[in-house]
């Protein structure tokens, strides 16, 4: 049995990858004076019945969908104050004419109403507030608890491991950098639990000093847990310690004449070096900081966030959040700063470019969430100011760059649309290919493109099904898009059920069942510890008339799910295979291409296969033909890539394991005893059953595993 999965490209491709840039606010003009007149007479009956205390509330329109989550100190002036219908921008009044009904929950102060504000904006991601874009985990090194033999390796996601976390850093590479300089300087194993206690001999980064080898006993336990331990100290701020250990150590092997040994630790002073010398920004002053700045251009928004932690620069990353031009900088930097937060642990200095209204709510919030101290500035001078000021200029400069990157994509797509007679430019294009060895690990890969490059969040790989006949591309291609777009379908339905039901569809690109919450599933406050109930208000009776404003395009704003080119490399049989099954599910409307290399596979001589169109080519220097190029190296690369992965992991893994009942200790005393795999899978069962720490049903059901019929 098969099943497609959601992507896990490696790291490398993903985390170095900027934010895509959001499509701009899009302005409706002003609302018209009967759907103004309807949206306050709305709110204005539900501010009669609350009460004066703060809370969170929330702004529906008549199909249900969150148009807005906002808190205040005092739920009754603050709705009154929308009610009053004066002094508002053409953003809010529109809000205000789509509104149809409004729900609340009260809290005990105004710090537990930002947290759930915060909370609630990047659940339900309503279409008015400001929207941070910020669906990648950062990494952490840990450093494990849960074993004798302590190991280091790049983390993301949930804490559930026991162990220590250092970070968070601002890309896989940064986090990679960190551990190979760490492996020099501490010899500490980065192998996971089960290949170490499979170990018979020691490995290759042993042979080449990353490693210690406490697999096999080349150095004691306890030795080994003194190196985890400096390793610690290392990573927790306490650098100069350990250097001044590692340099006296070097002074005394030297003095005694071991110059080996003092070799060893010169290198690994060396590599601890490196660590600081490899960082763009080094500061003395400011130990634990993250340091946001803003920046603004042509109605978009640019917040460049740097991590500083122990001293050393941990990587910076950029973020392009969603916010109506009307809003100013700091305005959009406060409501970035508190949506940031709401998974992951503060720093204990937060540093902004801008003086925001909130900053003492925002330094209280972020306190009462990391448990505490954390102290929120707008810095004027010094060391902390200059880390401002260079943070500004990165954000100055991402900006600029990705809006000139945006509009050049633009122009690559038109021009992907006029060669292939495309009516529009596509705003989201497919490629497909697959890889396999003779049939073996096959895997289809899916990628991505649109106005902002290879979506690489969309990507996808499909598990080639065993009975698809080895070597078979026809086949393979067949199975991949047959079960892309039976999807696709099954998703497109179910949203145009719920759009039938009276509730929102879900965003392009989250469908349901690909393994997101549908916005508005939860009502606000459930499950939430020590929150009070959501107030139970009725909507007006008499109901208000369809309000006359324009209805909101999603289109505008976010990424579709349905692609409107589809390229699939191969020749003219490919093609028809990839028509035939498209066309049965619903998607014979889309624009297929197919490209095919030619016998002599030289580059810029594709021939092209349309529906309707006699094979073609393109001319060698038109733009859409390299465009074309960057798509096809890129399905390549992905496939094969994800091919590789797979091939390696199986080439990894121990026949042993499939064995149900063998546990780690058995597998080791078994390994000990034969040497290698392939002898035990040639021993007798006595020859099993006297294998020291192996009892007879153990042997057993080794000899029955590998001597099946």
């Amino acid at each position: 049995m098969t099943r497609e999965r959601p992507d896990t490209p490696t790291d490398d491709d993903i985390e170095d990858e900027e934010d895509a840039l959001p499509a701009p606010a899009v302005d409706l003009g002003e609302a018209t004076p009967g759907a103004l007149k309807a949206g306050i007479e709305v709110i204005a009956s539900f501010a009669k019945h609350l009460p004066n205390k703060p809370g969170v509330y929330r702004m529906f329109d008549r199909a249900g969908e969150v148009l807005y989550v906002g808190k205040a100190k005092n739920l009754k002036n603050r709705v009154t104050a929308y009610a009053r219908g004066m002094a508002h921008t053409n953003a809010v009044a529109r809000m205000i004419a789509e509104t149809a009904n409004m729900e609340f929950v009260t809290t005990g102060t105004e710090t537990e109403a930002l947290l759930l504000e915060s909370n609630l904006i990047k659940q339900l991601r309503p279409r008015y507030n400001v929207l941070l874009r910020d669906d990648k985990s950062f990494p952490y090194i840990l450093l494990s608890g849960d074993h004798p033999a302590p190991q280091i390796a790049k983390h993301r996601g949930s804490r559930q491991r026991k162990g220590d976390y250092y970070g968070p850093f601002a890309s896989v590479w940064a986090v990679k950098r960190t551990i190979d300089a760490l492996q020099k300087a501490f010899l500490l194993r980065s192998c996971t639990d089960s290949f170490y206690e499979n170990r018979t001999r020691p490995c290759l980064l042993f042979q080449i000093k990353r490693c210690a080898g406490p697999c096999t006993g080349e150095i004691s336990i306890p030795d080994y847990q003194a190196l985890a331990g400096q390793a610690r100290d290392f990573l927790a701020g306490r650098a100069s310690g350990v250097k001044k250990l590692l340099s006296q150590r070097m002074q005394d092997a030297a003095e005694e004449l071991e110059f080996e040994k003092a070799a060893r630790y010169r290198d690994r002073l060396a590599a601890l070096s490196a660590v600081a010398a490899g960082q763009d920004i080094n500061t003395q002053g400011v130990e634990e900081a993250d340091v946001f700045a803003i920046d603004e251009q042509a109605g978009q928004f640019c917040v460049q966030l740097f991590f500083f932690r122990n001293k050393q620069n941990w990587g910076n990353r950029a973020l392009f959040p969603r916010a109506d031009r009307s809003l100013t900088p700091a305005e959009v930097l406060a409501s970035v700063v508190a949506q940031f937060y709401d998974d992951k642990p503060p720093p204990r200095l937060v540093l902004l470019s801008h003086e925001v209204e909130e900053i003492e709510l925002i330094a209280a919030a972020l306190s009462a969430r990391a448990g505490r101290k954390v102290e929120v500035a707008n810095p004027r001078r010094g060391e902390k100011a200059d880390l401002v000021e260079h943070a500004r200029k990165n954000a100055k400069e991402a900006l600029s760059r990705k809006l000139a990157d945006n509009a050049g994509q633009q122009s690559l797509l038109a021009a992907l649309g006029a060669a292939f007679g495309m009516e529009r430019p596509p705003r989201r294009v497919e490629v497909y290919d697959n890889s396999h060895i003779m049939g073996t690990n096959a895997v289809g890969g899916m990628i991505v493109a649109g106005k902002d490059g290879f979506m690489k969040s969309h990507y996808r790989t499909f598990n080639i099904s065993t009975e698809t006949i080895a070597g078979d591309d026809f086949g393979m291609m067949r199975e991949v898009l047959q079960r892309r777009f039976t999807r696709l379908a099954k998703e497109n339905g179910a949203a145009i059920a719920l759009a039938g039901e009276g509730s929102s569809p879900p965003p392009c690109g989250e469908g349901i069942g690909v393994g997101g919450e549908r916005p508005g599933e939860r009502s606000a406050g459930d499950g939430e510890p020590g929150r009070s109930p959501p107030l139970s208000i009725s909507p007006p009776p008499g109901g208000r008339e369809e309000p006359d404003s324009p209805k909101f395009d999603p289109d505008a704003s976010t990424f579709p799910s349905r692609p409107d080119l589809v390229i699939v490399d191969g020749g003219k049989g490919q093609f028809e295979a990839a028509r035939k099954i498209m066309a049965e599910c619903g998607a014979g409307d889309i624009a297929l291409v197919a490209i095919a290399k030619g016998a002599d596979r030289n580059a810029m001589r594709e021939t092209f296969h349309m529906a309707g169109r006699e094979p073609f080519k393109l001319q060698p220097r038109d733009p859409a033909l390299y465009f074309i190029q960057r798509l096809r190296d890129e399905a390549h690369r992905f496939a094969i890539g994800t091919h590789r992965a797979r091939r390696k992991k199986d080439t990894m893994k121990n026949p042993l394991d499939e064995i149900a009942g063998i546990g780690p200790s058995r597998k080791r005393a078994l390994l000990l005893h034969f040497g290698t795999v392939k002898a035990i899978q040639r021993a007798r069962l006595e020859d099993l059953m006297r294998t020291p720490g192996v009892n007879a049903a153990t042997a057993k059901a080794v000899h029955d595993h590998f001597h099946e019929g």
